[in-house]
């Protein structure tokens, strides 16, 4: 054999030394994603949790607290923080109300892009003070015209009186992800912020 052929053997074996090196991890990644390992992951980013799949919410023309009532599309073209209370506004449910708000105003510039709705019983609070205490907030009236859109909600099955579970819908009006009671605001917000960022919609 002569030397140059050694050589090209030699260059050929590094070469190949490198392709392997380079794409056996990436095929392990796809094998184990994609094929019959079933392997995922088991770290996740967000606080809340995912709805899968996410779920279209209907065009409704809703009762607010007050008077008159909201445009069919309202929950569309912007993100939504969605608070359903049954009963008296008690402590924990004023609570959420307080943390939703602050969310809210920590986006900051990113704040017009995401709106505030809180469903409630007509005896849940002092209507005046509601509106002084969070002037953004769209609060819709318990009625059965809201049943269309309570009964795409994954509800709790206690607690929904003193702690209201948080709702996020995309701005094409797909209920996407909820925050359970025990989820601190800085959870709430860091989604926020992260859906914000990578969304060319709302």
């Amino acid at each position: 054999m002569t030397a140059a052929a050694a050589e090209n053997r030699r260059q050929r074996r590094v070469l190949i030394g490198l392709a392997v090196l380079f794409f056996a991890p990436l095929g392990l990644a796809f094998y184990l994603y994609y094929g019959h390992g079933g392997w995922h992951p088991g770290g996740r980013v967000n606080a809340g949790a995912l709805i899968e799949p996410p779920r279209p919410l209907p065009a409704l023309v809703l009762p607010l607290l007050d008077s008159g009532s909201t445009e069919p599309n309202f929950l569309r073209g912007k993100w939504t923080l969605l608070l359903v209370g049954f009963g008296p506004c008690a402590d924990l449910c004023r609570a959420r109300l307080y943390d939703t708000r602050q969310v809210r105003l920590a986006l900051d510039r990113d704040m017009k892009r995401v709106q505030r709705v809180f469903v409630a019983d007509s005896d849940c609070c002092d209507a005046r003070q509601l509106r002084e205490q969070h002037p953004d907030l769209i609060v819709i009236r318990a009625s059965p015209a809201v049943a269309p859109l309570l009964m795409l909600l994954p509800m709790e099955t206690s607690g929904a009186a003193q702690s209201p579970r948080v709702y996020l819908i995309d701005p094409l009006g797909n209920l996407m992800m909820f925050y359970a009671a025990d989820v601190e605001p800085k959870g709430i917000l860091e989604d926020l912020k992260r859906l914000l960022r990578l969304s060319s919609i709302g």
